[in-house]
Protein backbone atom coordinates (compact mmCIF):
# COMPACT_ATOMS: atom_id res chain seq x y z
CA UNK A 1 0.00 0.00 0.00
CA UNK A 2 2.98 2.21 0.76
CA UNK A 3 5.15 1.42 -2.10
CA UNK A 4 6.57 3.70 -5.04
CA UNK A 5 4.06 2.19 -7.69
CA UNK A 6 0.95 2.56 -5.72
CA UNK A 7 2.03 6.17 -3.90
CA UNK A 8 2.89 7.35 -7.88
CA UNK A 9 -0.35 6.09 -9.53
CA UNK A 10 -2.90 7.51 -6.78
CA UNK A 11 -0.68 10.44 -6.46
CA UNK A 12 -1.05 11.06 -10.53
CA UNK A 13 -4.86 9.87 -10.31
CA UNK A 14 -5.65 12.07 -7.06
CA UNK A 15 -4.15 15.14 -9.29
CA UNK A 16 -6.22 14.24 -12.30
CA UNK A 17 -9.54 14.78 -9.99
CA UNK A 18 -9.81 10.68 -8.88
CA UNK A 19 -10.59 9.59 -5.58
CA UNK A 20 -8.36 7.18 -4.69
CA UNK A 21 -8.84 4.48 -1.75
CA UNK A 22 -5.91 2.35 -0.64
CA UNK A 23 -5.88 -0.40 1.52
CA UNK A 24 -3.60 -3.00 2.62
CA UNK A 25 -4.63 -6.94 2.18
CA UNK A 26 -5.48 -9.78 4.86
CA UNK A 27 -2.36 -10.13 7.05
CA UNK A 28 -0.65 -7.15 5.46
CA UNK A 29 1.05 -4.33 7.28
CA UNK A 30 -1.29 -3.64 10.55
CA UNK A 31 -4.01 -5.33 8.67
CA UNK A 32 -5.55 -8.67 10.59
CA UNK A 33 -6.24 -11.83 9.28
CA UNK A 34 -4.40 -14.29 7.15
CA UNK A 35 -3.21 -14.85 3.65
CA UNK A 36 -6.02 -16.02 1.65
CA UNK A 37 -4.07 -17.59 -1.36
CA UNK A 38 -6.11 -15.07 -3.56
CA UNK A 39 -9.74 -15.71 -2.62
CA UNK A 40 -9.46 -13.68 0.61
CA UNK A 41 -7.68 -10.52 -1.11
CA UNK A 42 -10.58 -10.51 -3.78
CA UNK A 43 -13.28 -10.40 -0.68
CA UNK A 44 -11.28 -7.57 0.86
CA UNK A 45 -11.20 -5.86 -2.36
CA UNK A 46 -14.59 -5.86 -2.78
CA UNK A 47 -15.22 -4.45 0.96
CA UNK A 48 -13.47 -1.87 0.15
CA UNK A 49 -14.67 -0.95 -2.95
CA UNK A 50 -18.80 -1.45 -1.28
CA UNK A 51 -17.02 1.09 1.67
CA UNK A 52 -15.97 3.54 -1.13
CA UNK A 53 -19.79 3.32 -3.17
CA UNK A 54 -21.38 4.41 0.30
CA UNK A 55 -18.70 6.79 1.00
CA UNK A 56 -19.22 8.50 -2.40
CA UNK A 57 -22.38 7.56 -4.11
CA UNK A 58 -19.97 7.44 -7.47
CA UNK A 59 -21.14 5.00 -10.18
CA UNK A 60 -17.79 5.38 -11.97
CA UNK A 61 -15.26 2.66 -10.11
CA UNK A 62 -11.63 1.82 -11.40
CA UNK A 63 -10.34 -1.35 -9.19
CA UNK A 64 -6.72 -1.15 -9.85
CA UNK A 65 -3.64 -3.33 -8.35
CA UNK A 66 0.33 -3.51 -9.18
CA UNK A 67 1.94 -7.26 -8.41
CA UNK A 68 -0.37 -9.76 -6.39
CA UNK A 69 -3.02 -6.71 -6.21
CA UNK A 70 -3.06 -6.89 -9.76
CA UNK A 71 -4.36 -10.40 -9.60
CA UNK A 72 -6.45 -9.75 -6.63
CA UNK A 73 -8.10 -6.94 -8.42
CA UNK A 74 -8.99 -8.59 -11.71
CA UNK A 75 -10.37 -11.40 -9.20
CA UNK A 76 -12.83 -9.03 -7.63
CA UNK A 77 -13.80 -6.81 -10.15
CA UNK A 78 -13.87 -8.85 -13.23
CA UNK A 79 -17.97 -10.26 -13.45
CA UNK A 80 -18.65 -6.99 -10.64
CA UNK A 81 -21.24 -4.83 -13.05
CA UNK A 82 -20.78 -2.12 -10.67
CA UNK A 83 -16.68 -1.77 -11.73
CA UNK A 84 -16.67 0.44 -14.68
CA UNK A 85 -12.77 -0.45 -15.50
CA UNK A 86 -9.63 -2.76 -14.64
CA UNK A 87 -6.15 -1.63 -14.17
CA UNK A 88 -3.71 -4.31 -13.79
CA UNK A 89 0.49 -3.13 -12.94
CA UNK A 90 2.33 -6.05 -13.62
CA UNK A 91 0.47 -8.45 -13.46
CA UNK A 92 2.43 -11.85 -12.11
CA UNK A 93 1.12 -13.91 -14.96
CA UNK A 94 4.61 -16.04 -14.44
CA UNK A 95 2.60 -17.77 -11.37
CA UNK A 96 -0.91 -16.83 -12.76
CA UNK A 97 -3.69 -17.44 -15.25
CA UNK A 98 -5.56 -14.46 -16.13
CA UNK A 99 -8.03 -17.46 -18.39
CA UNK A 100 -10.49 -16.29 -16.28
CA UNK A 101 -11.19 -12.99 -17.91
CA UNK A 102 -11.99 -14.58 -21.82
CA UNK A 103 -16.19 -12.98 -20.60
CA UNK A 104 -14.96 -9.75 -18.79
CA UNK A 105 -16.14 -7.05 -21.20
CA UNK A 106 -15.17 -4.33 -19.50
CA UNK A 107 -12.04 -2.01 -20.07
CA UNK A 108 -8.94 -2.97 -19.09
CA UNK A 109 -5.20 -1.87 -18.68
CA UNK A 110 -2.13 -4.41 -18.15
CA UNK A 111 1.24 -2.22 -17.58
CA UNK A 112 4.71 -4.27 -17.66
CA UNK A 113 8.08 -3.40 -17.89
CA UNK A 114 10.00 -5.52 -20.85
CA UNK A 115 12.18 -6.34 -18.02
CA UNK A 116 9.56 -8.00 -15.67
CA UNK A 117 11.25 -11.25 -13.95
CA UNK A 118 7.25 -12.07 -12.67
CA UNK A 119 5.03 -10.10 -15.95
CA UNK A 120 7.36 -11.55 -18.71
CA UNK A 121 6.24 -10.07 -21.90
CA UNK A 122 5.77 -12.77 -23.63
CA UNK A 123 3.74 -14.92 -21.17
CA UNK A 124 1.41 -11.29 -20.76
CA UNK A 125 1.21 -11.54 -24.53
CA UNK A 126 0.25 -15.30 -24.71
CA UNK A 127 -2.40 -14.86 -22.14
CA UNK A 128 -3.89 -11.64 -23.14
CA UNK A 129 -4.85 -13.43 -26.46
CA UNK A 130 -7.26 -15.01 -24.23
CA UNK A 131 -8.75 -11.85 -22.80
CA UNK A 132 -11.89 -10.37 -24.01
CA UNK A 133 -11.76 -6.75 -25.26
CA UNK A 134 -11.24 -3.95 -24.72
CA UNK A 135 -7.85 -4.48 -23.05
CA UNK A 136 -5.06 -1.65 -23.76
CA UNK A 137 -1.61 -3.38 -23.28
CA UNK A 138 1.38 -0.78 -22.06
CA UNK A 139 4.54 -1.82 -21.63
CA UNK A 140 7.70 0.58 -20.46
CA UNK A 141 10.95 -0.08 -21.84
CA UNK A 142 13.56 -0.72 -19.25
CA UNK A 143 11.38 -1.27 -16.07
CA UNK A 144 11.45 -4.72 -14.12
CA UNK A 145 8.81 -5.50 -11.51
CA UNK A 146 9.39 -2.99 -9.35
CA UNK A 147 9.26 0.62 -11.79
CA UNK A 148 12.32 2.39 -9.95
CA UNK A 149 12.71 4.99 -11.74
CA UNK A 150 9.72 4.74 -14.48
CA UNK A 151 7.42 5.79 -11.31
CA UNK A 152 6.40 8.77 -13.76
CA UNK A 153 5.54 6.91 -17.05
CA UNK A 154 3.48 4.36 -15.31
CA UNK A 155 1.02 6.83 -13.34
CA UNK A 156 0.54 8.92 -16.33
CA UNK A 157 -0.54 6.14 -18.33
CA UNK A 158 -2.74 4.83 -15.60
CA UNK A 159 -3.90 8.49 -15.02
CA UNK A 160 -4.67 8.95 -18.65
CA UNK A 161 -6.20 5.58 -19.44
CA UNK A 162 -8.65 5.93 -16.26
CA UNK A 163 -9.88 9.74 -16.89
CA UNK A 164 -10.23 8.81 -20.86
CA UNK A 165 -12.39 6.49 -20.07
CA UNK A 166 -14.50 8.19 -17.31
CA UNK A 167 -14.80 10.78 -20.31
CA UNK A 168 -15.78 8.41 -22.95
Amino acid sequence: MDNNVVLAVCGALQASGVATLRFNFRGAGGSEGEYANGSGEADDARAAVALLRARLDHAEITLTGYSFGAMVALLAGHDDDGISRLVAIAPPVAMFDLAFLKACNRPKLFVSGDRDQYCPLATLEAQLAGVAEPKTVVHLAGADHFFYGHEAALARAVAAFVTEQASS
